[in-house]
């Protein structure tokens, strides 16, 4: 990193140097004076250089004709006839280029690491010891596929596995994005890298070291960035049909003019000041210049693109892939239905016998019963006898009433069934892709307390914004299939692919992508990171989404604010329109310059002058997006 930050320097400190020497030349010309050595000699060897050898490198390694090898033979061609200025200028234009391109480049990433930093780095053997049992912590590459292993409340689990006995609820956002922590019970799977949220496991290793889940998400998200093909600047991309264009109208001009009984010098120079004017001086900086004023508009605007290549393939995107939690969603569970069975009690009453009973609960469903009673201002009795099953539910003594607080299962448990309504109740609450609190006392079931995620307010106007730009959306979520198409529905999505895991999401998107599809993901948790890598363009809720995904990503929207994601989209679009106009400006003023110079009107000093003014107007047209507005 160092070396790298000190080749930067060293690069934009030659160009300066360069530009220096370019303008001593240009002064001693035009005031008619001189020096034994003209000062563009080395402007020449301080630009010119890297860019002869760049050029070189991508011809014969690469078997790619770029933008480099025209200039670089303006820049040979000039220096053969001695217009040394020429030479200079096309070399120092390109370097100034470059300099702009790079500092639009994304620094070294981090998210990785931090991935990596995720993998538990020890578990709790159970070994036998005669008649009793022993635990021994052991590091988590020690762990063999078949070893019996506890995890306690608290705790990661170090590989995956089968639960062999034990209950509790485990944090499993990692791997699917999903803020609510699931309920396992013996015979359920578990994932290495999870959170064991409240009670005790006891589980056994069936995928170890290499071969976990989490080791899977750290290659998926290496192999991802390595198959992420680099874009091609757009004038490169020209430069394959422009070099031998460019080379023929130059050697045309050398031999018509010869040809008609010219001096050889004479024909020359307008050979050598066609390759001058059709340099893509102006074409080079089209890209780096609007791309420079494109990132900070966005910054302006709490959006951070991180590189040029990002920008363009945003402007091209037709495809935009959602996940749900934290992205159209608030990623955070809000009480959002109210019903009691039980005759003669309100929903105020029934959310305060809740909200005593989930007082003490650490569980995120208990904390928003409570949440939600604090903000009505209820004032629930203390409770008693607290007790909490880990994965099921939480009893206590509410003024000398047995109060249960769980799922139907934990309160059939209790000898508590619900009535053939109170299930139609439930069922429509499930339909929604709720998340359901069941209260009962000891005699009857009192009623049910529904949980959601919140949509964000404006994700359906960005997804009908983004449609009317001609981009189509899909969801990819993690949760369950009722709730994504509840939340789909919502939002305007009528795309959905649920109950997916990172590899899952992976295949999605690259089936997404098959049929020349630009597809955009935006994502936020960690689980979404090889998504974010393997879509052509990802974009993260850096505001409240985890750094890992914010380092994968290409974009990162630092507002908790998806209507960010359209003027994103238009602002890429704009750009990506920016740059063509530049370059079809800039090949028009080319054009011209290259019939002068084949009459004789230019030669390589006013040529290489003349055709700087449309490096100029491509500057000041890129600047002018700076201050555009694309509310």
């Amino acid at each position: 990193m160092l070396k790298k930050m000190c080749d930067e320097f060293a690069g934009l400190r030659f160009t300066i140097i360069s530009g220096i020497f370019l303008l001593c030349s240009l002064i001693l010309m035009l005031t008619g004076k001189s020096l034994p050595v003209d000062p563009a000699w080395v402007t020449v060897i301080l630009s010119g250089y890297p860019l002869l050898y760049l050029a070189i490198t991508r011809l014969v390694k690469q078997k790619w004709v770029s933008s480099c090898l025209l200039i670089s033979i303006a820049m040979l061609a000039s220096l053969l006839i001695g217009e040394l200025f020429a030479a200079g200028e096309v070399a120092f234009i390109m370097a100034i280029g470059a300099i702009l391109e790079d500092m639009t480049v994304a620094r070294a990433k981090k998210g990785l690491s931090e991935l990596i930093a995720l993998t538990p780095s020890q578990g709790r053997l159970l070994t036998e010891k005669g008649e009793t049992v022993e635990e021994i912590m052991i590091p988590a590459e020690k762990i063999q596929r078949g070893n019996l292993l506890r995890v306690l409340p608290g705790e990661k689990i170090p590989v995956d596995g089968i639960v062999v006995s034990g209950e509790s609820s485990v944090d499993q956002s990692v791997m699917t994005g999903e803020s609510l922590p699931v309920d396992k019970k013996a015979g359920d799977k578990v994932f290495c890298g999870t959170l064991n949220c409240f009670g005790s496991m006891d589980i056994e290793a069936t995928e170890v070291g290499e071969d976990s889940s989490l080791q899977k998400l750290i290659r998926m998200v290496e192999q991802a960035d390595e198959k992420k093909a680099p874009v091609q600047r757009i004038a490169d991309k020209w430069s394959v049909w422009l070099v031998p264009i460019a080379l023929a109208i130059a050697i045309g001009a050398f031999v018509i003019n010869y040809a008609l009984g010219m001096e050889l010098m004479t024909a020359l120079n307008r050979g050598v000041t066609v390759l001058v004017v059709f340099c893509p001086c102006a074409l080079a900086l089209a890209t780096p210049t609007t791309v420079m004023a494109a990132i900070g508009q966005a910054a302006k605007k709490g959006v951070i693109i991180k590189s040029g290549e990002a920008l363009e393939t945003l402007g091209r995107v037709d495809t935009v892939a959602f996940d749900k939690t934290g992205t159209l969603t608030y990623g955070r569970l809000e009480v959002s239905g109210v019903k009691t069975f039980a005759e003669g009690l309100d929903e105020n009453e029934l959310l305060s016998l809740a909200g005593a009973a989930e007082s003490r609960s650490e569980h995120p469903l208990g904390k928003a019963v409570a949440a939600k009673v604090k903000e009505l201002e209820l004032k629930p009795a203390e409770p008693e006898d607290f007790r909490m099953e880990a994965g099921k539910g939480v009893e206590a003594l509410v003024e000398g009433r047995k109060i249960f607080c769980g799922s139907e299962e934990y309160l059939k448990e209790k000898g508590i069934v619900c009535c053939l309504a109170a299930k139609e109740i439930l069922d429509d609450f499930r339909d929604q892709g709720m998340a359901l609190i069941v209260v009962a006392d000891e005699a009857e079931c009192l009623g049910v307390i529904a949980l959601a995620d919140i949509l964000r307010p404006d994700a359906k106007e960005s997804v009908e914004k983004l449609s009317a730009m001609g981009v189509r959306s899909v969801l990819l979520t993690g949760d369950n299939r009722k709730a994504a198409e509840h939340f789909a529905v919502c939002a305007g999505v009528k795309e959905i692919r649920a109950e997916l895991l990172p590899d899952e999401k992976v295949a999605a998107i690259e089936g997404l992508k098959k049929p020349g599809n630009i597809v955009c993901m935006i994502g936020d948790g960690v689980n979404d990171a090889p998504a974010l890598k393997t879509a052509n363009v990802g974009v993260a809720m850096g505001g409240i989404g985890s750094d890992i995904a914010v380092e994968a990503a290409d974009a990162a929207l630092m507002q908790d604010n998806i209507s960010q994601l359209v003027y994103l989209k238009r602002l890429a679009s704009s750009a990506l329109r920016t740059i063509k106009g530049n370059i079809t400006a800039s090949m028009c003023i080319n054009a011209v310059a290259v019939t002068l110079s084949v009459l004789g009107i230019l030669n390589p000093v006013t040529g290489a002058l003349v055709h700087n003014a449309g490096s100029v107007l491509v500057v000041l047209n890129a600047a002018l997006l700076y201050d555009r507005r694309f509310d």
